[in-house]
């Protein structure tokens, strides 16, 4: 009976296993998950810094995880009748290596060599918008500054900025992710590191 048991205890775990390993390694739109964060994908137009289209989609995705906890952030923002824009999700390796050849500075772009950060479906560039309007509010800068204005922790932004920065801060930081020191909009979602680096073509 003893070693019955074992054996179904042994076979509950290894399904659990990799049934949560699958789900948490699969990329999603996050607009599935909530339709009212709005999205408008940069690379995939020429208005970046790079002045090319770097995706061909202008869709987001991220894993479920992210998007669950993305979700959590949209509703505790719309108590405050504010809401999340996204800039960028996944980002596919070889467009990592298309960013990495026109930046090759770790502060901004990651090292495709070292997998990266957005091409594991845990980071996303956000900033925030008025629900009502979809009006952005205003940072310290806008999305790809690569100046000391754009750090998460720059002091000399106009009050207002530093108040709506602080807010996206502690909106995303309460549900899992950090900001990277470097970009104020960037946030990796917690134990990112453990997750697999994706090539999945959007």
């Amino acid at each position: 009976m003893r070693l019955k048991n074992a054996f179904f205890t042994i076979t509950l775990l290894f399904f659990h296993y990799f049934f949560v390993s699958a789900q948490s390694s699969t990329l999603v739109n996050i607009q599935t998950v909530d339709p009212t964060i709005r999205i408008e994908i940069v690379y995939a137009t020429d208005k970046n810094f790079t002045g090319t289209v770097i995706y061909k989609s202008c869709q987001c995705f991220v894993l479920e995880p992210v998007a669950q906890a993305l979700r959590a952030v949209q509703k505790e923002l719309a108590k405050q009748g504010l809401g999340l824009k996204i800039w960028d999700g996944y980002r596919p390796l070889s467009a990592q290596w298309k960013l990495w050849e026109i930046c090759p500075d770790t502060r901004y772009v990651s090292d495709p060599r070292k997998g990266g950060r957005h091409t594991r479906g845990t980071a996303v560039d956000v900033t925030l918008i008025t629900l009502k309007t979809g009006k952005e509010l205003r940072m310290p800068t806008g999305f790809d500054d690569f100046t000391e204005k754009a750090w998460s922790n720059y002091p000399g932004a106009p009050p207002e900025a530093l108040k709506n920065r602080q807010i996206l801060h502690n909106a995303m930081k309460k549900h899992g992710f950090t900001p990277l020191e470097t970009e104020w909009w960037h946030f990796d979602y917690k134990n990112w590191q453990e997750c697999p680096v994706l090539d999945v073509q959007i």
